[in-house]
Protein backbone atom coordinates (compact mmCIF):
# COMPACT_ATOMS: atom_id res chain seq x y z
CA UNK A 1 0.00 0.00 0.00
CA UNK A 2 1.44 3.65 -0.85
CA UNK A 3 2.52 5.24 2.20
CA UNK A 4 0.27 8.17 2.99
CA UNK A 5 1.38 11.39 3.75
CA UNK A 6 0.33 13.66 6.82
CA UNK A 7 0.68 17.64 7.14
CA UNK A 8 2.91 16.92 10.25
CA UNK A 9 5.72 14.79 8.31
CA UNK A 10 8.85 16.62 6.69
CA UNK A 11 8.68 16.50 2.32
CA UNK A 12 12.71 14.57 3.24
CA UNK A 13 11.20 11.99 5.44
CA UNK A 14 8.32 10.78 3.66
CA UNK A 15 10.48 10.94 0.53
CA UNK A 16 12.84 8.31 2.17
CA UNK A 17 9.67 6.25 3.37
CA UNK A 18 8.40 6.18 -0.13
CA UNK A 19 11.63 4.81 -1.92
CA UNK A 20 12.34 2.41 1.15
CA UNK A 21 12.60 -1.29 -0.10
CA UNK A 22 9.76 -3.20 1.30
CA UNK A 23 10.04 -6.75 2.13
CA UNK A 24 8.88 -9.23 -0.34
CA UNK A 25 8.79 -6.75 -3.14
CA UNK A 26 11.07 -5.69 -6.03
CA UNK A 27 13.04 -2.56 -5.46
CA UNK A 28 11.98 0.40 -6.78
CA UNK A 29 14.04 0.46 -9.82
CA UNK A 30 13.10 -2.92 -10.60
CA UNK A 31 9.42 -2.23 -11.22
CA UNK A 32 10.75 0.88 -13.65
CA UNK A 33 12.72 -0.92 -16.02
CA UNK A 34 10.74 -0.62 -19.30
CA UNK A 35 9.37 -4.43 -21.12
CA UNK A 36 8.80 -2.54 -24.56
CA UNK A 37 12.00 -0.60 -25.16
CA UNK A 38 15.50 -0.69 -25.10
CA UNK A 39 16.66 0.57 -21.70
CA UNK A 40 18.83 3.70 -21.70
CA UNK A 41 21.50 1.90 -19.78
CA UNK A 42 22.57 -1.35 -18.39
CA UNK A 43 21.40 -3.25 -15.54
CA UNK A 44 22.48 -6.10 -13.32
CA UNK A 45 22.98 -9.11 -14.45
CA UNK A 46 21.11 -10.57 -11.75
CA UNK A 47 17.85 -8.18 -11.99
CA UNK A 48 17.61 -8.71 -15.17
CA UNK A 49 17.39 -12.74 -15.08
CA UNK A 50 15.32 -12.39 -11.99
CA UNK A 51 12.75 -10.29 -14.41
CA UNK A 52 13.14 -12.48 -17.08
CA UNK A 53 12.54 -15.48 -15.00
CA UNK A 54 9.81 -14.23 -13.62
CA UNK A 55 8.09 -13.74 -16.39
CA UNK A 56 8.56 -16.87 -17.72
CA UNK A 57 6.62 -18.23 -14.90
CA UNK A 58 3.37 -17.54 -16.27
CA UNK A 59 4.12 -19.60 -19.34
CA UNK A 60 2.86 -22.80 -19.13
CA UNK A 61 4.37 -26.30 -17.76
CA UNK A 62 5.90 -27.94 -20.59
CA UNK A 63 5.70 -31.51 -19.17
CA UNK A 64 1.68 -30.61 -18.85
CA UNK A 65 1.66 -29.80 -22.35
CA UNK A 66 -0.21 -32.72 -24.34
CA UNK A 67 -0.57 -30.46 -27.79
CA UNK A 68 3.39 -30.77 -28.71
CA UNK A 69 4.73 -33.60 -30.29
CA UNK A 70 8.45 -31.80 -29.17
CA UNK A 71 10.58 -33.73 -26.62
CA UNK A 72 10.13 -31.62 -23.01
CA UNK A 73 12.37 -33.96 -21.44
CA UNK A 74 16.37 -34.49 -21.74
CA UNK A 75 18.61 -36.22 -19.47
CA UNK A 76 20.99 -33.92 -17.36
CA UNK A 77 23.82 -35.51 -19.38
CA UNK A 78 22.86 -34.05 -22.66
CA UNK A 79 21.35 -30.99 -20.98
CA UNK A 80 25.13 -30.53 -20.04
CA UNK A 81 26.55 -31.21 -23.59
CA UNK A 82 24.29 -28.78 -25.08
CA UNK A 83 25.64 -26.01 -22.97
CA UNK A 84 28.71 -27.41 -23.45
CA UNK A 85 28.58 -26.37 -27.26
CA UNK A 86 26.28 -23.65 -27.46
CA UNK A 87 28.35 -21.22 -28.80
CA UNK A 88 29.53 -23.78 -31.80
CA UNK A 89 28.30 -23.09 -34.95
CA UNK A 90 27.79 -25.70 -37.20
CA UNK A 91 28.56 -23.97 -40.41
CA UNK A 92 31.42 -23.44 -39.54
CA UNK A 93 33.10 -26.77 -40.24
CA UNK A 94 36.35 -26.43 -40.82
CA UNK A 95 36.28 -24.76 -37.01
CA UNK A 96 34.00 -27.55 -35.67
CA UNK A 97 35.09 -30.87 -37.44
CA UNK A 98 34.02 -33.30 -34.93
CA UNK A 99 30.41 -32.06 -34.74
CA UNK A 100 30.40 -32.17 -38.49
CA UNK A 101 31.82 -35.74 -37.82
CA UNK A 102 29.13 -36.63 -35.67
CA UNK A 103 26.22 -35.14 -38.11
CA UNK A 104 27.29 -37.71 -40.69
CA UNK A 105 27.21 -40.35 -38.27
CA UNK A 106 23.70 -39.76 -37.65
CA UNK A 107 22.96 -39.97 -41.42
CA UNK A 108 24.41 -42.84 -42.19
CA UNK A 109 22.99 -44.14 -38.92
CA UNK A 110 19.47 -42.43 -40.24
CA UNK A 111 20.23 -44.43 -43.68
CA UNK A 112 20.60 -47.52 -42.18
CA UNK A 113 17.82 -47.26 -39.99
CA UNK A 114 15.54 -46.70 -42.91
CA UNK A 115 16.70 -49.19 -45.13
CA UNK A 116 18.68 -47.53 -48.09
CA UNK A 117 19.88 -50.03 -49.85
CA UNK A 118 23.62 -48.42 -50.30
CA UNK A 119 23.21 -46.57 -47.04
CA UNK A 120 26.87 -45.23 -48.10
CA UNK A 121 25.04 -42.99 -51.23
CA UNK A 122 22.16 -41.56 -49.11
CA UNK A 123 23.10 -37.98 -48.58
CA UNK A 124 21.62 -36.26 -45.99
CA UNK A 125 21.83 -33.09 -42.89
CA UNK A 126 20.49 -31.89 -40.56
CA UNK A 127 18.15 -28.84 -40.07
CA UNK A 128 16.71 -26.53 -37.70
CA UNK A 129 13.64 -28.67 -37.66
CA UNK A 130 11.39 -30.84 -39.85
CA UNK A 131 9.75 -27.65 -41.69
CA UNK A 132 12.87 -26.84 -43.20
CA UNK A 133 13.61 -30.47 -43.91
CA UNK A 134 10.25 -30.88 -45.69
CA UNK A 135 10.83 -28.16 -47.09
CA UNK A 136 14.26 -29.13 -49.04
CA UNK A 137 12.46 -32.50 -49.92
CA UNK A 138 10.18 -30.26 -51.78
CA UNK A 139 12.99 -28.50 -53.06
CA UNK A 140 14.67 -31.49 -54.70
CA UNK A 141 11.46 -32.72 -56.00
CA UNK A 142 10.42 -29.30 -57.72
CA UNK A 143 14.01 -29.59 -59.51
CA UNK A 144 14.19 -33.00 -60.45
CA UNK A 145 10.74 -32.48 -61.90
CA UNK A 146 11.96 -29.16 -63.77
CA UNK A 147 15.33 -30.73 -65.18
CA UNK A 148 13.55 -33.90 -66.56
CA UNK A 149 11.05 -31.82 -68.31
CA UNK A 150 12.82 -29.40 -69.77
CA UNK A 151 15.14 -32.25 -71.35
CA UNK A 152 12.12 -33.09 -72.71
CA UNK A 153 11.22 -29.98 -74.27
CA UNK A 154 8.29 -29.30 -72.47
CA UNK A 155 6.85 -26.69 -70.28
CA UNK A 156 7.85 -26.14 -66.48
CA UNK A 157 5.51 -23.30 -65.34
CA UNK A 158 2.97 -25.30 -63.84
CA UNK A 159 4.12 -27.96 -61.12
CA UNK A 160 2.28 -29.22 -58.60
CA UNK A 161 2.32 -31.27 -54.97
CA UNK A 162 -0.43 -34.40 -54.22
CA UNK A 163 -0.81 -34.51 -50.48
CA UNK A 164 -3.47 -35.38 -48.10
CA UNK A 165 -5.34 -32.52 -46.21
CA UNK A 166 -4.11 -33.44 -43.33
CA UNK A 167 -0.24 -32.41 -43.73
CA UNK A 168 1.56 -29.98 -41.49
CA UNK A 169 1.36 -26.42 -42.32
CA UNK A 170 5.23 -26.66 -43.33
CA UNK A 171 3.89 -28.33 -46.82
CA UNK A 172 1.52 -25.42 -47.47
CA UNK A 173 4.44 -22.92 -46.51
CA UNK A 174 6.18 -24.82 -49.44
CA UNK A 175 3.58 -24.56 -51.60
CA UNK A 176 2.81 -20.94 -51.12
CA UNK A 177 6.98 -19.73 -50.74
CA UNK A 178 8.29 -21.92 -53.66
CA UNK A 179 5.44 -21.56 -56.66
CA UNK A 180 4.28 -25.18 -56.73
CA UNK A 181 0.28 -25.99 -56.91
CA UNK A 182 -0.67 -27.44 -54.14
CA UNK A 183 -3.20 -30.28 -54.82
CA UNK A 184 -5.19 -31.68 -51.27
CA UNK A 185 -7.21 -34.83 -51.44
CA UNK A 186 -9.88 -34.04 -49.36
CA UNK A 187 -10.70 -36.00 -46.44
CA UNK A 188 -13.37 -37.85 -46.12
CA UNK A 189 -16.24 -39.49 -43.27
CA UNK A 190 -13.75 -42.07 -41.44
CA UNK A 191 -11.08 -41.58 -43.57
CA UNK A 192 -8.81 -38.86 -42.39
CA UNK A 193 -5.35 -38.79 -43.88
CA UNK A 194 -4.42 -40.24 -47.86
CA UNK A 195 -5.17 -43.18 -48.84
CA UNK A 196 -4.33 -45.08 -52.58
CA UNK A 197 -7.38 -44.87 -53.49
CA UNK A 198 -8.03 -41.32 -53.36
CA UNK A 199 -4.25 -40.45 -55.08
CA UNK A 200 -4.03 -40.85 -58.54
CA UNK A 201 -7.42 -38.67 -59.73
CA UNK A 202 -5.19 -35.71 -58.70
CA UNK A 203 -2.12 -36.51 -60.19
CA UNK A 204 -0.72 -35.33 -64.05
CA UNK A 205 2.33 -34.82 -65.51
CA UNK A 206 3.09 -31.62 -64.00
CA UNK A 207 3.06 -33.40 -60.66
CA UNK A 208 6.63 -32.92 -58.77
CA UNK A 209 5.81 -35.55 -56.35
CA UNK A 210 3.44 -37.07 -53.61
CA UNK A 211 4.03 -36.45 -49.89
CA UNK A 212 2.96 -39.06 -47.73
CA UNK A 213 2.63 -38.47 -44.10
CA UNK A 214 4.24 -41.33 -41.30
CA UNK A 215 2.23 -39.66 -38.06
CA UNK A 216 -0.62 -37.28 -39.19
CA UNK A 217 -0.37 -34.56 -36.76
CA UNK A 218 -4.34 -34.56 -37.02
CA UNK A 219 -4.81 -37.83 -35.20
CA UNK A 220 -1.34 -40.07 -34.84
CA UNK A 221 -2.33 -42.00 -37.92
CA UNK A 222 0.30 -43.45 -40.33
CA UNK A 223 -0.75 -43.25 -44.02
CA UNK A 224 -0.26 -46.65 -46.28
CA UNK A 225 3.05 -45.50 -48.08
CA UNK A 226 3.27 -48.79 -50.04
CA UNK A 227 -0.10 -49.13 -51.13
CA UNK A 228 0.11 -45.49 -51.96
CA UNK A 229 3.57 -45.76 -53.77
CA UNK A 230 2.09 -49.20 -55.34
CA UNK A 231 -0.80 -46.62 -56.57
CA UNK A 232 2.04 -44.86 -58.15
CA UNK A 233 3.50 -47.72 -59.70
CA UNK A 234 0.15 -48.59 -61.34
CA UNK A 235 0.05 -44.79 -62.60
CA UNK A 236 3.20 -45.02 -64.07
CA UNK A 237 2.60 -47.89 -66.19
CA UNK A 238 -0.91 -47.12 -67.55
CA UNK A 239 0.60 -42.83 -68.48
CA UNK A 240 4.49 -43.12 -68.41
CA UNK A 241 4.53 -40.77 -65.46
CA UNK A 242 7.22 -41.08 -62.89
CA UNK A 243 5.83 -39.51 -59.92
CA UNK A 244 8.73 -40.09 -56.72
CA UNK A 245 7.47 -39.62 -52.92
CA UNK A 246 8.69 -37.95 -50.06
CA UNK A 247 7.59 -39.33 -46.58
CA UNK A 248 6.81 -36.41 -43.97
CA UNK A 249 8.29 -39.01 -41.41
CA UNK A 250 8.92 -35.75 -39.04
CA UNK A 251 7.10 -38.04 -35.68
CA UNK A 252 6.70 -41.64 -37.36
CA UNK A 253 10.21 -41.89 -38.78
CA UNK A 254 11.61 -42.53 -34.98
CA UNK A 255 8.48 -44.85 -33.91
CA UNK A 256 7.86 -47.28 -36.72
CA UNK A 257 11.69 -48.39 -37.47
CA UNK A 258 11.42 -49.55 -33.44
CA UNK A 259 7.68 -50.32 -32.74
CA UNK A 260 6.72 -51.41 -36.63
CA UNK A 261 9.77 -53.56 -38.21
CA UNK A 262 7.33 -55.40 -40.76
CA UNK A 263 5.59 -52.00 -41.86
CA UNK A 264 6.99 -50.99 -45.76
CA UNK A 265 7.12 -47.11 -45.72
CA UNK A 266 11.14 -46.15 -45.98
CA UNK A 267 13.70 -46.57 -48.33
CA UNK A 268 13.03 -49.88 -49.07
CA UNK A 269 10.05 -48.96 -51.38
CA UNK A 270 12.39 -47.45 -54.61
CA UNK A 271 9.48 -45.20 -55.04
CA UNK A 272 10.84 -42.76 -51.86
CA UNK A 273 12.69 -40.41 -52.83
CA UNK A 274 13.40 -38.50 -49.42
CA UNK A 275 12.38 -39.00 -45.62
CA UNK A 276 12.33 -35.94 -43.43
CA UNK A 277 12.20 -36.44 -39.51
CA UNK A 278 12.19 -34.35 -36.27
CA UNK A 279 15.07 -35.11 -34.27
CA UNK A 280 13.23 -32.96 -31.42
CA UNK A 281 10.33 -35.41 -31.37
CA UNK A 282 10.56 -38.82 -30.58
CA UNK A 283 14.53 -38.52 -31.44
CA UNK A 284 14.69 -36.89 -28.04
CA UNK A 285 16.55 -33.81 -28.75
CA UNK A 286 15.27 -29.82 -27.56
CA UNK A 287 13.80 -28.10 -30.32
CA UNK A 288 15.12 -27.47 -33.12
CA UNK A 289 16.49 -30.34 -34.96
CA UNK A 290 14.99 -32.10 -38.15
CA UNK A 291 17.14 -34.48 -40.76
CA UNK A 292 16.50 -34.74 -44.40
CA UNK A 293 18.03 -37.76 -46.07
CA UNK A 294 17.63 -38.25 -49.66
CA UNK A 295 18.23 -42.05 -51.18
CA UNK A 296 21.05 -40.77 -53.43
CA UNK A 297 23.12 -38.23 -55.44
CA UNK A 298 19.78 -38.69 -58.10
CA UNK A 299 17.49 -37.79 -55.61
CA UNK A 300 19.38 -34.98 -54.68
CA UNK A 301 20.27 -32.33 -57.52
CA UNK A 302 23.62 -30.96 -57.70
CA UNK A 303 22.89 -27.20 -58.39
CA UNK A 304 20.89 -27.60 -54.81
CA UNK A 305 24.50 -28.22 -53.31
CA UNK A 306 26.90 -25.06 -52.56
CA UNK A 307 30.43 -25.35 -51.79
CA UNK A 308 31.46 -22.48 -49.18
CA UNK A 309 35.04 -22.03 -48.42
CA UNK A 310 34.92 -18.34 -46.55
CA UNK A 311 35.50 -19.87 -43.26
CA UNK A 312 38.49 -21.91 -43.68
CA UNK A 313 38.12 -25.12 -45.67
CA UNK A 314 35.95 -26.60 -48.28
CA UNK A 315 32.52 -27.69 -47.36
CA UNK A 316 29.15 -28.42 -49.22
CA UNK A 317 25.81 -26.74 -47.74
CA UNK A 318 22.43 -27.76 -48.85
CA UNK A 319 20.52 -26.12 -46.43
CA UNK A 320 17.93 -23.62 -46.06
CA UNK A 321 19.72 -21.47 -43.16
CA UNK A 322 23.57 -21.46 -42.71
CA UNK A 323 24.72 -20.77 -39.24
CA UNK A 324 22.74 -22.99 -36.91
CA UNK A 325 23.55 -24.73 -33.33
CA UNK A 326 25.90 -27.15 -33.74
CA UNK A 327 24.55 -28.03 -30.04
CA UNK A 328 21.32 -29.74 -31.40
CA UNK A 329 23.25 -32.39 -33.01
CA UNK A 330 25.44 -33.21 -30.15
CA UNK A 331 22.54 -33.99 -28.55
CA UNK A 332 21.27 -36.08 -31.84
CA UNK A 333 24.31 -37.90 -31.46
CA UNK A 334 24.39 -38.88 -27.99
CA UNK A 335 21.18 -39.80 -28.12
CA UNK A 336 21.71 -42.15 -30.42
CA UNK A 337 24.92 -43.57 -28.54
CA UNK A 338 23.49 -43.65 -25.03
CA UNK A 339 20.05 -45.61 -25.87
CA UNK A 340 20.73 -47.49 -29.15
CA UNK A 341 18.39 -49.44 -30.52
CA UNK A 342 17.26 -51.68 -28.16
CA UNK A 343 16.64 -48.29 -25.88
CA UNK A 344 15.00 -46.20 -28.39
CA UNK A 345 12.41 -49.15 -28.93
CA UNK A 346 11.69 -48.97 -25.42
CA UNK A 347 11.24 -45.44 -25.29
CA UNK A 348 8.91 -45.78 -28.03
CA UNK A 349 7.21 -48.69 -26.77
CA UNK A 350 7.14 -46.82 -23.09
CA UNK A 351 4.82 -43.95 -24.57
CA UNK A 352 2.81 -45.98 -27.30
CA UNK A 353 1.82 -48.32 -24.35
CA UNK A 354 0.50 -44.96 -21.99
CA UNK A 355 -1.13 -43.27 -24.88
CA UNK A 356 -2.83 -46.95 -25.55
CA UNK A 357 -4.03 -47.17 -21.62
CA UNK A 358 -4.93 -43.68 -21.91
CA UNK A 359 -7.15 -43.72 -24.69
CA UNK A 360 -9.09 -46.91 -23.62
CA UNK A 361 -9.65 -45.22 -20.40
CA UNK A 362 -10.66 -42.20 -22.06
CA UNK A 363 -13.36 -44.51 -24.32
CA UNK A 364 -14.72 -45.12 -20.50
CA UNK A 365 -15.64 -41.85 -19.87
CA UNK A 366 -18.77 -40.72 -21.37
CA UNK A 367 -19.76 -39.47 -24.03
CA UNK A 368 -16.21 -39.79 -25.44
CA UNK A 369 -15.37 -41.91 -28.55
CA UNK A 370 -12.05 -42.41 -30.16
CA UNK A 371 -11.16 -41.28 -33.48
CA UNK A 372 -8.02 -43.23 -33.33
CA UNK A 373 -6.30 -45.49 -30.30
CA UNK A 374 -2.44 -44.51 -30.37
CA UNK A 375 -1.50 -47.91 -31.76
CA UNK A 376 0.34 -46.02 -34.28
CA UNK A 377 2.12 -42.48 -33.44
CA UNK A 378 1.82 -42.46 -29.19
CA UNK A 379 -0.84 -40.09 -29.81
CA UNK A 380 -4.92 -39.87 -30.24
CA UNK A 381 -7.54 -37.98 -31.11
CA UNK A 382 -11.08 -38.09 -29.42
CA UNK A 383 -14.27 -36.36 -29.75
CA UNK A 384 -17.57 -36.01 -28.12
CA UNK A 385 -20.24 -38.30 -28.90
CA UNK A 386 -22.68 -37.12 -31.88
CA UNK A 387 -25.64 -35.89 -30.41
CA UNK A 388 -23.62 -34.89 -26.91
CA UNK A 389 -25.56 -31.44 -25.47
CA UNK A 390 -24.45 -28.66 -23.92
CA UNK A 391 -20.41 -28.80 -24.18
CA UNK A 392 -17.96 -28.67 -27.06
CA UNK A 393 -14.32 -29.93 -27.11
CA UNK A 394 -13.21 -26.56 -26.91
CA UNK A 395 -14.81 -25.96 -23.60
CA UNK A 396 -13.43 -29.27 -22.44
CA UNK A 397 -10.00 -27.54 -23.62
CA UNK A 398 -10.50 -24.09 -22.05
CA UNK A 399 -11.42 -26.08 -18.37
CA UNK A 400 -8.43 -28.64 -18.75
CA UNK A 401 -6.32 -25.68 -19.44
CA UNK A 402 -7.33 -23.48 -16.02
CA UNK A 403 -5.96 -26.77 -14.63
CA UNK A 404 -2.79 -26.70 -16.13
CA UNK A 405 -2.92 -29.30 -18.83
CA UNK A 406 -2.64 -27.87 -22.52
CA UNK A 407 -5.13 -30.42 -24.24
CA UNK A 408 -6.02 -29.01 -28.04
CA UNK A 409 -9.30 -28.54 -29.21
CA UNK A 410 -9.53 -28.49 -33.19
CA UNK A 411 -11.64 -28.92 -35.99
CA UNK A 412 -10.93 -31.13 -39.06
CA UNK A 413 -10.61 -29.56 -42.41
CA UNK A 414 -13.67 -29.05 -45.12
CA UNK A 415 -15.52 -31.69 -45.87
CA UNK A 416 -14.96 -33.07 -42.51
CA UNK A 417 -15.17 -29.41 -40.50
CA UNK A 418 -17.89 -31.12 -38.62
CA UNK A 419 -15.68 -33.35 -36.46
CA UNK A 420 -14.01 -31.52 -33.76
CA UNK A 421 -11.48 -33.40 -31.40
CA UNK A 422 -9.36 -32.97 -29.09
CA UNK A 423 -5.87 -34.36 -29.70
CA UNK A 424 -3.35 -36.59 -26.92
CA UNK A 425 0.73 -36.65 -27.75
CA UNK A 426 2.31 -38.85 -24.93
CA UNK A 427 6.20 -38.17 -25.18
CA UNK A 428 9.15 -39.65 -22.99
CA UNK A 429 8.58 -37.51 -19.11
CA UNK A 430 5.16 -38.72 -19.32
CA UNK A 431 4.96 -40.83 -16.32
CA UNK A 432 2.28 -43.10 -15.11
CA UNK A 433 0.94 -40.87 -12.36
CA UNK A 434 1.26 -37.76 -14.77
CA UNK A 435 -1.17 -39.76 -16.96
CA UNK A 436 -3.56 -41.04 -13.59
CA UNK A 437 -3.27 -37.80 -12.38
CA UNK A 438 -4.66 -36.31 -16.10
CA UNK A 439 -7.52 -38.80 -16.36
CA UNK A 440 -8.83 -37.96 -13.12
CA UNK A 441 -8.55 -34.11 -14.23
CA UNK A 442 -10.82 -35.34 -17.40
CA UNK A 443 -13.06 -37.38 -15.80
CA UNK A 444 -13.79 -34.66 -13.14
CA UNK A 445 -13.80 -31.85 -15.60
CA UNK A 446 -15.96 -33.64 -18.01
CA UNK A 447 -18.43 -33.81 -15.17
CA UNK A 448 -18.38 -30.73 -13.89
CA UNK A 449 -19.24 -29.15 -17.57
CA UNK A 450 -22.11 -31.58 -18.05
CA UNK A 451 -23.35 -30.89 -14.25
CA UNK A 452 -23.51 -27.50 -14.85
CA UNK A 453 -24.74 -27.48 -17.98
CA UNK A 454 -27.50 -29.09 -17.55
CA UNK A 455 -30.76 -27.63 -19.18
CA UNK A 456 -33.42 -28.08 -16.90
CA UNK A 457 -36.90 -29.63 -18.12
CA UNK A 458 -39.73 -27.21 -18.54
CA UNK A 459 -42.22 -27.18 -15.48
CA UNK A 460 -44.99 -29.37 -15.94
CA UNK A 461 -48.62 -27.52 -17.15
CA UNK A 462 -51.34 -27.22 -14.87
CA UNK A 463 -54.07 -30.17 -14.68
CA UNK A 464 -56.73 -29.02 -16.72
CA UNK A 465 -59.95 -28.29 -14.05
Amino acid sequence: MPIPKTDAMPEAEFAALATAPVPGLPPADDLLLPVEELPESESSPDLICRRVRDELMLDGNARLNLATFVTTWMEPQARQLMAETAEKNLADRAEYPQITAMEARCVGMLARLWHAPRPEQVRGCSTTGSSEAAMLGGLALKRRWQDRRRAQGKDVSRPNLVMGANVQVCWKKFANYFEVEPRYVPMESGRYHLTADTLTAHCDDNTIGVVTVLGSTFDGSYEPVADICMALDGYQAATGTDIPVHVDGASGALVAPFLDPGLMWDFQLERVASINTSGHKYGHVFPGLGWALWRDDAALPEDLVFEVDYLGGRSPSFTLNFSRPGAHVVAQYYSFLRYGFEGLRRLADQSRTTARALAARIRGIAPYELVTDGSELPAFAFRLAPGTQGLTVFDVSQAMRARGWHLPAYTFPAPCNDVSVLRLVVRTGFTAQLAGMFINDLAEVTRQLRTSRLVPSPPEPPAAT
